[in-house]
């Protein structure tokens, strides 16, 4: 598995879980994980690309049962951002429903690849 993905493709060419993964729980993200998967958001004030990923991320989370959608301010979590090495926004995180990270994406993801990276979450 790639740890970012090509101009915001979610990598899901890897293996199904990366079991080293870190794992994130309510606490870390300031609000609850989805039963299924969470998608998480990494993003900043003045980012056109994060308002696109904010409403394709949206859109999916109300399309599919059980997933949560994050949206976190980088600029007001140095820590996380730092422990997670967020680069760069939009960062997109795939959660299993454990809070592990199962993929990543930097940049604005298609909803398509988010569906698709959903299902190696579930």
């Amino acid at each position: 598995m790639r740890e970012q993905g090509d101009a915001g493709r979610l990598d899901t060419s890897g293996p199904r879980l990366d079991i080293s993964g870190p794992r994130l729980d309510a606490a870390d993200l300031g609000a609850e994980l989805g039963a299924r998967a969470t998608l998480v958001q990494f993003s900043s004030a003045f980012c056109a690309p994060c308002r696109a990923t904010r409403r394709v991320l949206g859109d999916v989370a109300g399309l599919v049962p059980g997933v949560a959608h994050v949206e976190i301010d980088a600029e007001a979590r140095l820590e996380l951002v730092r422990a997670l090495d967020v680069l760069k926004t939009p960062t997109v995180l795939v959660l299993d429903a454990g809070g592990r990270v199962v993929r990543r994406a930097v940049g604005q993801p298609r909803k398509a690849d988010v569906i698709a990276a959903l299902g190696e979450a579930v």
